[in-house]
């Protein structure tokens, strides 16, 4: 987690106790990048999504928090589970967390909350 000198150590565990949980609800992988965009947030986003071990199954989220900055880019195998809707429900949460200072918080819940929308339902017998 770029940038996460800005956080306490009680606070980076907190993210990653995140990103855990939602990997393991959902079978997706997830990183969060927070700094400065190099660029375009958008473009940097992707190329940071790109170099990830496994682009196709991962969620990225980039927040810069002196630009007040968000993106979140997924790969295509996640974005049958979780579709544009769904992420941006996700940022709305996050960035309503951002504007009341809970930068933790915020992407906590938004990282929770994309995992759960990918989760892929359970089929039940006969189905």
């Amino acid at each position: 987690m770029p940038g996460g000198d800005a956080f306490s150590a009680g606070q980076r565990h907190e993210i990653d106790k995140a990103i855990r949980d939602a990997e393991t609800l959902c079978r997706y992988e997830f990183s969060v990048y927070v700094g400065r965009a190099d660029g375009e947030s958008r473009p940097f986003a992707e190329r940071l999504h790109a170099a990830l071990t496994a682009p196709e199954r991962s969620v990225l989220v980039l927040v810069d928090p002196s630009a007040k900055l968000l993106e979140i880019v997924t790969g295509a195998e996640v974005h049958r589970d979780l579709d544009d809707a769904e992420v941006r429900l996700a940022t709305l949460t996050m960035q309503s967390d951002f504007a009341a200072g809970d930068l933790v918080g915020g992407i906590t819940r938004g990282v929770l909350q994309l995992a759960e929308h990918a989760r892929r339902p359970l089929l039940r017998h006969g189905e």
